[in-house]
This record gives structure tokens, sequence and C-alpha cells, in this order.
């Protein structure tokens, strides 16, 4: 990649091992900032170099807790005051996006929220990753480049392994537009799980599905595992439909409360061979072995790069990729 000057790029303490790696494909160094937490856990943020008439890149994924978020827009503020020419948030993943319409009375729509929060706190461009729902583009009043896991890093690993009798199957009717496209692209056949929601993190039992599963080694991308409450029922039900071996795809592995332990009892009851995703939010170190994580920095580079350079973002997608 050719190698970008004149811009800074800065890290949240948490994305620093993801920045690090940004920079490193940018042909640049990290910038220094101080960030630290008071006694009672208020956030100082003091960059360590001139931000005056710069370009200002932050990155910091949004995933719980909370103080991710904090920080970010302390970052944000922290460069619009040291007088940054302009400052693009790179969030590789964007937390609190479920929640993007008004599906019930006296709920947030908190994915506007954010969006508020981050452009109010000066952020001039948007850069993420899969977005849980493309609408929320729509609910910045700055530009946001969604890109997209698919094409670039997760498809062109399973095309390596050249699974044979392969099926890709949606596991809710959100996963089916990129599941559509994963069938195409792997010119595997196309399998629909139809799963209703009781409420969040909880679906009803039973679901049916909308193909033949027999004898196929099935693949179900997504753009989140949270729970794995989903795609345990979906793994079960593909398993008993009469599949063969089942491998997950998805690009944010957030893995939350019984994920670990639902994914190793498919692994153990369901012929679960391995679940790929990316490293677009930082991972401990009890996470299983069946979990494969790829790498997101190389195509996060290249959107600073382009986005540095004034050049299109568009190409780095494929036609039909925009869900």
């Amino acid at each position: 990649m050719k190698k970008l000057k004149g811009i800074k790029l800065f890290a949240a303490r948490h994305s620093i091992p993801f920045g690090q790696q940004v920079a490193k494909h940018l042909g640049i160094k990290l910038g220094k900032v101080n960030i630290l937490n008071f006694s009672d856990e208020e956030i100082y943020v003091k960059y360590l170099e001139n931000l005056r008439g710069k370009d200002v890149f932050i990155i910091c994924s949004t995933n719980p807790p909370a103080d991710h978020l904090m920080e970010l827009l302390i970052m944000i503020d922290a460069a619009k005051r040291a007088s940054a020419r302009s400052v693009t948030v790179v969030i590789p993943y964007f937390g609190n996006a479920r929640q993007d319409r008004k599906d019930a009375p006296r709920v947030s729509i908190t994915a506007k929220l954010i969006a508020n929060l981050i452009t109010t706190a000066g952020a001039s461009r948007v850069i993420t990753m899969d977005l849980h729902a493309p609408q929320i583009q729509g609910f910045f009043d700055i530009p946001v480049d969604n890109l997209y896991a698919s094409s670039k890093i997760l498809i062109p690993y399973w095309k390596k392994l050249k699974i044979p009798d392969l099926a890709v199957a949606a596991l809710d009717a959100g996963s089916s537009k990129m599941a559509r496209f994963w069938a195409n692209e792997l010119n595997a056949k196309l399998i629909m799980v139809d799963k209703r929601r009781k409420k969040a993190n909880q679906i009803e039992r039973n679901p049916q599905i909308i193909g033949n599963a027999k004898g196929c080694n099935i693949i179900t991308p997504d753009d989140l595992m949270d729970t794995a409450g989903t795609f345990k029922t979906g793994v079960k039900t593909l398993k008993a439909a009469g599949a063969k071996n089942i491998y997950g795809a998805f690009t944010h592995l957030l893995c939350s409360g019984k994920a670990y332990k639902r994914i190793l009892e498919l692994q153990k009851e369901c012929n679960l061979k391995q679940i790929i995703g990316t490293d677009s939010i930082p991972h401990d170190d009890k996470m299983p072995n069946i979990i494969k994580v790829l790498s997101a920095t190389k195509l996060f580079a290249e959107a600073i790069l382009r986005v540095a350079t004034n050049k299109s973002i568009s190409s780095i997608f494929k036609d039909g990729e925009r869900r």
C-alpha cells in the first residue's frame, strides 16, 4: 500500500492494537495521546502532538462498556479544540446499532442518539464497517462510509478452503440479503431459516427451513454474533434437517453472555467446525479455539488512504454487496 504522510492517526486505548496495524499499513506511526481516568473514572484526554490544520483520524470501536463511546467523544472534542482541520472517526464496530427504529411504545432510537452525539462532538466524517442496519448512515448529518467485510476479508477465506457440497444459510430475515450475496460469490445454493423473535436476545422455538439442507456443508453469514442465541437455534435446525458440517461467519464477534458456552456445545453436538470473524472488536483470552479472527486493518487503511487523498471509496465494494 502507498505510504501516506500529512495526516494524524490516533486510537482509543482499547483500539490501540488495531490502530497500530492500520498505521503500519499506511506507513505512518500512531499518534501520541495521553488518556487516563481520574479516581472517579472521569476520562481525561490530551494530544501530545500539534493538530492545528491537520486531518485527524481517530480509531475507536464503540463496543461495551459505554466508556469506550465516551472516550471517543472526548477525543473528538479535544481534537476540534486543538484546531484540527477535520476529524474523521474510524469505528470498526458501531455499537448501539440494533435500536434503529421505534418498534414499540416509549423506546429510544439509540442509533440516532449516538449519531447525534458523534456529530455534535465535532466529527467531520465517519468510517465504519457492516452497520447492523444500513439506514443508520442516514442518521448522520456528515458523510458516512460503511465498509463491508464480505468480499475483501471473509469470502476469500472460504474460497480458499474449497468446501464441497456448499450451501449458504440465512439464519433470519435480516441476514437474507447478505446470504444471497455470499451464495452468488461462492457458487453455492441458498437456504433460509424462518425465525421469529419474541424479544431481544430471545427467539421462538422450531423455526422452519426454506430449502434443502440435507447433505450440505453450510456457512451461516451475518454481521454480528452477540449471545449466539440465533446462531445456536439456526445450527440445531440445520443439523436436524440433515446438514453435514456447519460454519459460522460474522463481521463482529461481540460474544456476550453465554456465547462461548453455546459455541462449545454446538461444536460437540452439531458438527460446528469453525467460526470466522474480524478483529473489529478486541477479543479476550477466553475465546474458544474454534473461532478464527481475520484482520480488517488493511481494509480500513485503504479507506483512510482514499479519504485522505480525496479518492472514491466505492471501488472497494462489489456490485450487490451493499445492503
